[in-house]
């Protein structure tokens, strides 16, 4: 960052606090309540996004392009919880409001990441399906092991770049006006309006993280979904269409999950209380990262045979383990 400043020019002054102030949750009634909720949340997010690696992990059949994903998908939510839920808690719960300007860029930079590799990795799903429906016979040409880990890979590079771009433009800003953020965490959107100096690029790159991050991923998915359907439509036989149907309805659950409390909490943002709105943006952030692997066990047919496969050795391990013994 100290390079990024240099570059603007050495004759730039800023003012930098020591510290930034979270105050977004402070002063609602009850909340204690909520954080009880939170810390709820978090621990069964981590249990389920640890089972389902796990799964992939151990389970050979499923080293799949979608597993892949997959795993992703549960490995960016046990990071994007591991690296807001604990925070919150200790500035809300435990009373440590004050987070030093480092700190605070970093808890940005992670926690902007992380939620923007869930709808990016939503992406990378939908194509899946949709290879897999609409070319089924060339599926395994099309979507190979190494098409899908580039996929990601470019994801996360071009996710890193634009959020590091977004901190480091922070860098550049005074905050002059006030240490507050009215927010849950280190909100990009609530710190550069703090700012008393020019802060249009700011502004300018938190108008189209949105639509890189929120709109392209959602409108590829819903177009993806037309064509599914468009596809399905077309075949004559009923059980084909619900067979085909079937494989997509954990992908659409977890599309509808993440991306309509955000639509709903932005479209009626100036009609919700501010209260209301922070609270909703933050079980936004947090409560698809509990709901993802609950819905990939018990709708994907795939993970619940291979938890049974598991099972299964598991106990016969055991039997033998027995057996041994008492000969």
């Amino acid at each position: 960052m100290e390079l990024f400043n240099s570059a603007l020019g050495k004759n730039i002054s800023f003012v930098r606090p020591t510290y930034f102030i979270i105050s977004g949750l402070s002063g609602i009634p009850n909340i204690k309540y909520y954080y009880v909720f939170l810390f709820f949340v978090y621990i069964v997010s981590v249990l389920g996004n640890t089972v389902v690696m796990a799964i992939i992990i151990l389970d050979h059949s499923l080293r799949t392009p979608k597993y892949i994903a997959v795993f992703n998908l549960a490995l960016v939510d046990l990071l994007g919880n591991s690296a807001l839920v604990p925070k919150l808690l200790d500035i809300f719960l435990f009373n440590h409001p004050y987070i030093p300007y480092n700190d605070c860029l970093a808890f940005l930079f992670f926690c902007y990441t992380c939620l923007s590799l869930q709808a990016l990795n939503l992406v990378a799903l939908s194509y899946d399906r949709l290879i897999a429906i609409i070319y089924p016979l060339h599926y395994h040409v099309r979507m190979t092991h190494r098409f899908m880990l580039s996929l990601i890979a470019f994801f996360w590079l071009f996710v890193i770049l634009v959020v590091l771009i977004a901190a480091c433009l922070l860098t550049r800003l005074s905050f002059c006006k006030s240490v507050v953020i009215k927010s849950y965490f280190c909100d990009h959107g609530q710190m550069y309006r703090l700012a008393c100096n020019d802060n249009t690029p700011s502004l300018v790159i938190s108008v189209f993280l949105p639509i890189l991050i929120i709109w392209f991923p959602l409108l590829f998915i819903l177009f993806s979904y037309l064509f599914i359907g468009y596809t399905l439509s077309k075949i004559a036989s009923v059980h084909e269409r619900l067979k085909a149907s079937k494989t997509c309805i954990a992908h659409i659950s977890l599309v509808a999950i993440y991306f309509l409390p955000v639509l709903v909490t932005f479209t009626l943002m100036e009609k919700i209380h501010p209260n209301a709105r922070i609270i909703n943006l933050s079980l936004t952030s947090i409560f698809p990262s509990m709901l993802n692997p609950i819905i990939y066990v018990l709708q994907t047919q795939e993970i619940k045979e291979s938890v049974k496969r598991l099972l299964k050795i598991k106990v016969r391990s055991k039997m033998t383990i027995k057996k041994v013994n008492v000969m």
